[in-house]
């Protein structure tokens, strides 16, 4: 008697494992566009109002932009700064410093000339015991100050004339590189303080209110896209190895006489345990694959979070 009441116990657990749910239950989902903030501002504007409809660049919210034009102005005044030094070495000197150079120059080969006739004089003189060694001395010293002072302002002069170095023009365009880069950067940080919409849809959540800071990667604005809406479903364990994508499926959804025939987009390959609203109590500890059905265009009026349910293939079970 105890072994035929426990066989017919393992009877029934059989029983319940082969009859398995004939739907995947769910709800229709659309794509949810989710922006950031990219620095911890305070929010200045909400152009538009959460449940609106929105397009690709609307202005949907605008953070405080002070500081950052401050640091643009000062990357923009570095920028001007490396350009013209750069404009500096690449076009020469000025006409008037070449002129001053070659003056310079003039003067020092009068002045050398000079030097070396007096001390000529001085050493025929000395010669002729006409003069002292410390006279001719001093002429000496004379006519190797006014050589030295010739070759300075000859290469002085060849220097003004020849140009800067191709090193330093070089590092001088790198430098200016990197001011232009960092322009730009700015700039476009500058420009991600203003968020805009990223596709079409509907303005679904602004969560936080003009005058609020908002924290760096803080959620700014969240969009419904205007997309046609898929079912976002959990597909019983034993219809799995009767799944692929591109199969077209029955969907029901709540509230509509009518279903769809929707088209099997993807179906998850590591299984899940069905959510607690997915099966009823003796179910819930089977395993479930997530899957997503997209709808035909009939269905892009429909609302995103309605329940719906998917049929299972007959052959499946």
């Amino acid at each position: 008697m105890r072994f035929a009441f426990i066989s017919l116990i393992a009877l029934s657990i059989i029983g319940c494992d082969q009859n398995a749910p004939s739907q995947a239950l769910g709800t229709l989902e659309r794509d949810r566009v989710t922006l950031t903030a990219t620095a911890n501002e305070i929010v200045r504007e909400l152009p538009i109002k959460e449940g609106q409809y929105i397009e690709k660049g609307d202005v949907l919210v605008k953070l405080d932009t002070t500081q950052q034009h401050a640091i643009l102005a000062r990357a923009m005044a570095d920028e001007a700064k490396a350009d013209a030094y750069l404009l500096r070495l690449t076009n020469g000197e000025r006409a008037e410093d070449i002129a001053a150079a070659q003056a310079k120059l003039s003067r020092a080969n009068a002045m050398l000339v000079e030097a070396k006739i007096s001390y000529q004089r001085t050493s025929k003189l000395v010669l002729q015991k006409l003069a002292s060694l410390a006279e001719k001395d001093k002429a000496r010293a004379e006519n190797d100050g006014a050589q030295a002072d010739y070759d300075s302002a000859k290469e002085n002069y060849a220097k003004m004339t020849n140009g800067e170095r191709p090193e330093d023009i070089k590092q001088a365009q790198a430098s200016l590189a990197a001011a232009n880069a960092e322009v730009a950067l700015q700039q476009q940080i500058l420009s991600d303080l203003t968020v805009t919409a990223t596709r079409n849809g509907v303005l679904d959540s602004l969560p936080y209110n003009v005058g609020e800071r908002v924290p760096m990667n803080g959620i700014v604005a969240a969009i419904q896209a205007d997309t046609v809406p898929y079912a976002r479903v959990y597909v019983p364990e034993p219809y799995r190895v009767k799944l692929k994508a591109g199969d077209n499926l029955v969907v029901h959804v709540d509230g509509l006489d009518n279903t769809f025939t929707g088209t099997l987009r993807w179906i998850a390959t590591e299984p899940s345990f069905t959510p607690y609203y997915a099966l009823n109590e003796e179910d819930r500890a089977r395993l479930v694959y997530l899957a997503e059905i997209d709808l035909p265009i009939e269905g892009k009026d429909l609302p995103a979070g309605v329940p719906a349910q998917v049929e299972m293939p007959v052959n499946a079970k």
